[in-house]
């Protein structure tokens, strides 16, 4: 039974977005690269128009929100993202699809994601009791489990029509804007004398010379980058015209895909709660890397869609391991007044280098071929591991919350 305590409303509006953010992944990709039929290079602008936003308003959205709140920026940003897929329903019903449409929907719902990431993301700490490093567990559990239900829904776009699954995902987000609302949280807001511009500047300025300094946050930030550059592009551009490439290229084909990825995510992640946590967080980060980096070069020789869906699983594991680890790692060094843009950064650094990775995997598939285009960001990704063992320390990294 739901009782609507701080924990679980929460839980609840963390929820909402994450089922229909997993509605948006599929129904995006299948407009652009299915309905449009799009070339690769083109896929790649649609998915880096839809994380150009975070690269350029994240940092703002962390400083709002250590400065007015995360609650109130996350009502503010999600109340924005709702409207999205309705003006999107609106383009489609008056015959109006098309490249330039869709771009605008995707730079939209973007800005909201700017907002609403690092303002929900600051405000897990303050919910976990000390125990930051389980939290993290138990909402990426729930996160990856409820993913699995948007694929699902959007597996019928073909059946149901575009129309339907988009006004299903506004009526989601407006649940969790409701649920925000009805959070009760102590926040310490930090106010200052000068200008509201000058105060970001300040704010965005100390949180950058935070994550510089301090060797954990630095490592996970530029693990970040590979992660976005060659895991994040090949899952959001390579993958969906692999299966075009390869396959039949339909809705449910792709929403497949996703629910495979979610699956591992969700059993890492029930994996780890059933662990207690992991001791050294910094170690399992890069092993469940390098695993990742060579099932994404496995992706390139499957020879059947199940084939594919399996490595797309086992995918799902390792990179279930790569986000808790990170996320509880930049959770548990951030100082508390800075949560808010410390994770921001952390967002950041992996929505723009995913933005850059789109279009690179999109140019790397129109040159050669989907299956290339994977087998190069597999060698990206062990390069990574490799660079980060040798010249960081994050191997013996210790978590205090574990």
């Amino acid at each position: 039974m739901f009782r609507p305590n701080g924990l679980n409303l929460y839980l609840l509006a963390n929820s909402t977005w994450y089922l229909s953010f997993a509605i948006q992944m599929v129904v995006f990709a299948w407009l652009i690269t299915i309905q449009l039929n799009e070339s690769p290079t083109r896929v790649g602008v649609a998915q880096m128009a839809l994380l150009l936003p975070s690269l350029i308003f994240i940092l703002v959205g962390g400083s709002l929100a250590d400065r007015y709140g995360g609650r109130l920026i996350a009502i503010i940003g999600q109340s924005a993202a709702a409207l999205g897929p309705i003006g999107l329903t609106l383009i489609i019903v008056t015959g109006h699809l098309s490249f330039q449409t869709v771009i605008l929907f995707a730079l939209w719902m973007g800005t909201a994601q700017a907002l609403v990431t690092p303002a929900r993301d600051g405000l897990l700490a303050k919910l976990a009791e000390g125990k930051v490093q389980k939290l993290v567990i138990k909402v990426s559990m729930i996160q990856f489990g409820i993913q699995i239900l948007g694929f699902m829904i959007a597996a019928k776009a073909d059946q149901l029509g575009a129309t339907t699954v988009l006004c299903t995902q506004s009526a989601i987000l407006s649940l969790g804007v409701i649920a925000f609302a009805a959070l009760k949280i102590d926040e310490s807001t930090s106010h200052s004398d000068v200008g509201f511009t000058r105060h970001i500047v300040d704010s965005i300025i100390e949180g950058f010379t935070t994550v510089r300094s301090t060797p954990a946050l630095l490592t996970v930030t530029l693990q970040n980058l590979a992660m976005g550059l060659f895991l994040m592009g090949s899952y959001i551009v390579t993958m969906p015209l692999l299966i075009r490439q390869n396959h039949e290229g339909t809705s449910s084909e792709l929403a497949w895909m996703n629910i495979a990825n979610a699956a591992g995510l969700f059993l890492s992640s029930m994996t780890l709660l059933r662990m207690g946590g992991v001791k050294r967080p910094g170690r399992a980060l890069l092993l469940s890397l390098a695993v990742a980096g060579l099932l994404l070069g496995c992706a390139a020789f499957a020879g059947s869609f199940a084939e594919l869906i399996f490595v797309v699983f086992l995918w799902g594991v390792s990179g279930g391991l790569v986000m808790i680890m990170s996320r509880s790692i930049m959770q548990e060094q951030a100082p508390a007044e800075q949560r808010g843009r410390i994770m921001a950064f952390f967002s950041l650094s992996f929505m723009g280098a995913g933005l850059f990775g789109s279009l690179l995997n999109g140019y790397l598939v129109e040159i050669f071929r989907a299956e290339g285009a994977l087998l190069f960001a597999a060698s990206g990704i062990i390069l990574a591991v490799v660079l980060i063992r040798v010249m960081s320390s994050i191997w013996h990294l210790e978590s205090h919350s574990s």
